[in-house]
């Protein structure tokens, strides 16, 4: 399981934007198994690549806006394949498609860029927050909408246990439609107290216990630790989550023994 714990660099933004390369190679000894991209902070995706490599650290997924997938696929398909990974996963729904008709036209576009992308093994999935819940598409949800796990619905889920909690609901309840439809979770934690602020993994209410068993019985293949806003230094924050996490993995293997 530990090689399955990767960090979403959108928790990293100001350490890559300031040296990107310098920030993998200390994720790399940290022990992280992987990295989810959020955009390459201007370098090229030969250079991330070569570190990527270097550090024997692997692409989890991309985060990609449904914007460049329509107009720049060609590119994405690239970029994606030079650092070997097949998992595209659009990040947020632009905000003037927050209603009814521009979440009908995200799932539309969505299935449109993963027809195309098919044939070449990618895969297209959706990351919620919270605002999802509020907008009903066709009797349900927005998030559930767009996740359908339907056969003519190709969209992949990538659940933030975070928001699913921030929305009411429970993590460990909310994903079990998505089975086999879940290549990537992302794993947040929430402070116990009145803020429901982001917290490091272990540290707050969320129980990832339940949310790994599940995902070790239902095909995740990364966990991706993800922390918008960290109060302290980020890379201290995910040094504690990956800590965390691989204390609870120690745990888990031991009890299946």
């Amino acid at each position: 399981m530990k090689r399955k714990f990767a960090i979403q660099l959108y928790t990293l933004r100001k350490e890559c934007e300031r040296d990107f390369p310098a920030t993998l190679r200390t994720l790399g000894r940290m022990g992280w198994a992987g990295v989810e991209t959020a955009g390459l902070h201007g370098h090229s995706a030969e250079e991330i690549a070569k570190v990527l490599r270097e550090t024997e650290l692997k692409t989890a997924g991309m985060h990609v806006s449904v914007e460049r997938l329509r107009s720049d696929m060609e590119s994405v398909v690239t970029e994606a394949t030079l650092l070997h990974t097949k998992r595209l996963i659009c990040p947020s729904v632009p905000h003037e498609w927050r209603n009814e008709q521009g979440f009908v036209r995200l799932r539309e576009e969505l299935n449109a860029a993963a027809s195309k992308l098919r044939s070449d093994g990618f895969t297209v999935g959706f990351h919620n927050h919270a605002f999802e819940f509020d907008t009903s598409v066709r009797g349900t949800n927005a998030l559930s909408y767009l996740i359908e796990p339907a056969p003519d619905n190709a969209v992949l889920a990538e659940i933030d246990v975070y928001w699913v909690k921030k929305a009411g609901h429970e993590p460990a309840e909310f994903i079990k439609p998505y089975g086999g439809r879940m290549p990537t979770m992302h794993l947040k934690d929430m402070t116990g107290d009145g803020r429901r602020a982001y917290a490091e993994i272990g540290t707050g209410m969320i129980d990832f216990e339940s949310l790994l068993r599940w995902g070790e019985r239902n095909g995740v293949e990364w966990y991706v630790v993800e922390q918008d806003i960290c109060e302290g230094e980020a890379l201290d924050s995910v040094r504690i989550s990956l800590d965390n996490l691989h204390a609870l993995a120690d745990r888990l293997e031991a009890l299946s023994e």
